[in-house]
């Protein structure tokens, strides 16, 4: 279960004001049918999750406990760095001629392939070795963080995402600092 809570809260915090938002803020803003955008960003999502869950469960076996900490330390060291760093916009995909569903869903799985939330996942499965609920959690928090801003369009960033960023960012690097001492039994 820890794994599930963790990555749903993790994966949330890591997009909020990210390059997702602001790409289905920009998909759903250009073919305004938001059921398709939708439908396109929960596959992208679930898409990128079990691929992190699966590569999770594959290091998993690799590795011992306290190195499977380290590596949670890592992908929260990673995540909390990712949300206190700038985020540019990314490119709108007004070039791609594939309709909502899979510029959102193809446009969305591309950008999210290797950002904090699937190494997070990554990270959680290796130290939990529970691949589904990590990905269940992680999938979850994507599409939780993304759907205000499909539905609510500008109206998202209207609210103080860099300091919620900042805020979470340090929240994260803290957790990654404990779980870094802790793996490496300094404290």
């Amino acid at each position: 279960m820890d794994a599930l809570l963790i990555a749903l809260l993790g994966c949330l915090a890591g997009e909020m004001g990210d390059k997702g938002q602001r790409l289905a803020l920009a998909l759903s803003t250009r073919f305004d049918r938001n059921g398709a955008v939708i439908a396109g960003l929960a596959v992208a999502a679930m898409a990128n999750a079990a691929i992190g869950a699966a590569a999770g469960s594959l290091l998993a076996s690799m590795l011992g406990s306290d190195a499977r900490l380290l590596f949670l330390a890592l992908a929260l060291l990673f995540l909390g760095a990712g949300m206190c760093w700038p985020v540019r916009t990314p490119d709108p995909l007004t070039d791609w001629r594939l309709g909502p569903f899979l510029t959102s869903a193809l446009g969305l799985f591309i950008l999210g392939f290797g950002e904090g939330a699937q190494f997070l996942i990554l990270g959680l499965t290796v130290r939990t070795a529970d691949p589904l609920l990590a990905a269940s959690g992680g999938a979850i928090g994507i599409i939780a963080a993304s759907l205000p801003v499909i539905l609510l369009r500008e109206r998202m960033f209207q609210l103080p995402l860099r300091g919620l960023r900042y805020a979470g960012g340090a929240l994260i690097l803290l957790a990654a600092l404990l779980t870094g001492v802790s793996a490496l039994h300094l404290a």
